[in-house]
């Protein structure tokens, strides 16, 4: 009885578990950003660093210009889901990379990144 009353309880925690929020924060810093036309499609590769061990799922992840002049530029945030608090982690830099592929629109000429600590805009590449 008492199996059945533990495994019962365990199953209904699980669920719950599994649907809580994925949380991101933007990585420590950005070194580097390419992004290059290919065909329809714009393939925008970034790499840089987060603050330790534990990072995990880098991506970049579209963001809504803030500044009217950004109508040709992509905006981009390279984020990154955090090590859990009670996670033992490596301290330090430790390199991240990501690549997104958007669809190409008229008008586009460029590409922004922001990081926790800086920012990178670079051409698109044809």
């Amino acid at each position: 009885m008492r199996v059945t009353f533990a495994l019962m309880t365990l199953l209904m925690v699980l669920p719950a578990r599994a649907a809580a929020p994925v949380v991101a924060d933007k990585v420590a810093r950005i070194d580097g950003l390419i992004a290059t036309a290919k065909g329809r499609n714009i393939v925008i590769q970034a790499r840089g660093a987060v603050m330790g061990g534990g990072w995990t799922h880098a991506m970049l992840k579209s963001v809504k210009p803030s500044l009217p002049g950004d109508a040709h530029t992509i905006v981009l945030e390279f984020v990154a889901q955090p090590p859990a608090s009670n996670q033992a982690v490596i301290p330090g830099l430790l390199p991240v990379t990501a690549t997104i592929t958007v669809r190409n629109r008229k008008g586009l000429v460029s590409v922004r990144a922001m990081s926790a600590v800086n920012e990178i805009t670079t051409q698109i590449l044809r």
